[in-house]
């Protein structure tokens, strides 16, 4: 009778540590397919954020876009609004002679909005008074200088139209911009250089030719002294007569 006891035991010992071992083995299949989905899902998200990071721009780096120049067929629109937010017209010309105020004419807009603009991009700060007609007069905003070039390289290639203003001659103390005299019927005027009228009785041969945009309001006295320094033949200045311009109000 024990004998049989022994046997009887022992079978339901097999049985029970099989099913012990079925119930354990599920339970390890249910956990491996679970983070297998949790993988998949790792590996989407990923993937996902790798695209994210491809999109990234990075600081610093170039971009694609050209940069923006002024040109004959953006400058009304350009200094249209750029003329509204910068109402600025007091500008100061600074040389070793001393300092000239001159005066903007708002009914003058692209010319007072260019002048301004030239000013606050530090364009006149690379250049010179280097034409001086005695007696007529004295010509700013051009150089030899490599700075000169590549600023009006950054700045664009443009002319301003024609701004006339019934009433404004070319006096004594008028500041007007030069002009192309070759292919320029319309009388354009070149952007980065300007002139003021040195001659007493002025210069009335000019009116009409020119646009008038400004005034010398305070120091004429340094600008007949410009007018007087040792040209060469092409009345250029033998020195330099560097150039300094900022906006006072």
């Amino acid at each position: 009778m024990s004998f049989v006891r022994s046997i009887f035991f022992f079978f339901v010992c097999i049985i029970v540590f099989s099913n012990c071992e079925d119930t354990h083995s599920k339970k390890n299949k249910q956990n491996t397919s679970k983070n297998a989905d949790s993988v998949t899902i790792d590996v989407k998200e990923t993937k996902q954020e790798s695209k994210k990071e491809e999109n990234i721009k990075v600081p610093g780096a170039k971009s694609e876009e050209e940069p923006f120049k002024l040109t004959n067929k953006n400058l009304r629109e350009f200094m249209a609004q750029y003329g509204k937010e910068n109402p600025e017209t007091l500008v100061r010309i600074t040389t070793k002679f001393g300092k000239i105020d001159i005066q903007l004419y708002k009914e003058t807009p692209l010319h007072r909005a260019n002048f301004i603009y030239l000013v606050k991009q530090k364009y006149f700060d690379e250049t010179f008074f280097y034409r001086v007609a005695k007696g007529f007069v004295i010509q700013g905003g051009n150089s030899d200088r490599q700075q000169m070039a590549k600023k009006r390289f950054e700045i664009g290639d443009y002319t301003i139209p024609q701004e006339p203003v019934k009433g404004l001659k070319h006096v004594r103390g008028a500041v007007a911009l030069s002009k192309q005299w070759v292919d320029n019927p319309s009388n354009r005027s070149t952007p980065y250089e300007f002139f003021i009228v040195i001659a007493k009785k002025g210069a009335d041969h000019l009116d009409g030719e020119h646009t008038i945009f400004g005034k010398v309001i305070r120091g004429m006295n340094v600008a007949d002294k410009i007018s007087n320094v040792p040209v060469d033949g092409s009345e250029w200045p033998k020195e330099n007569i560097f150039i300094k311009a900022e906006v006072i109000k």
